[in-house]
Order: structure tokens, then sequence, then C-alpha cells
């Protein structure tokens, strides 16, 4: 195992982590921005009201990509699982 194949697994591990929470993280600040907003121009000062639209959004990003974020998870695992025979020396 060299210093650039573990830079390498890292820096990989990194972007798969990013992909698969970029979706979850972006609706939710989508989501919380717009209910933030309308609490704004309605002076409503309610903190719990942002927990159910965020909970609805992150709900129907699971749906809609929860089994393409969970081939990419799988992808990147098998990868490892498969490159671990190389490893030993």
């Amino acid at each position: 195992m060299t210093e650039a194949y573990v830079l390498t697994l890292g820096q990989n591990a990194i972007i798969i982590s990013l992909i698969l929470a970029g979706p979850i993280l972006l609706v939710s600040l989508l989501i919380g921005s717009l209910v933030s907003l309308v609490q704004a121009a309605t002076q409503i000062n309610e903190s719990t009201l942002i927990f159910i639209p965020k909970m609805i959004g992150i709900i129907l990003v699971l749906v809609l990509l929860g089994s393409w974020m969970l081939q990419q998870a799988m992808t990147f695992t098998h990868g490892l699982f498969v490159s671990l025979p190389n490893l030993v020396h």
C-alpha cells in the first residue's frame, strides 16, 4: 500500500460522501431559506415551523434519488473490496 493509493482512496471517499450528501443538504438548504424568508416576511418567529417542510423535502429526495445513492455507495464499496487482495504484498 503506497501513499498515493491511500491518498486516492481518501479522495474518492470524500468525493462519494459529498455526492451522496449533496442532494439532501441542497434541498434542506433551499427549503430552510424559503421558510425563513416567509417567516421574516410574515414576522412569525416559530422555530419549529421549519422542521416539517425540511422533513418532507428530505423524504422526497430519498424516495426519488435513494436507489441512485445506494448504487453509488455499492459501486464504491465493491471497488474497495475488489482492491483489497492487491493491498497484501
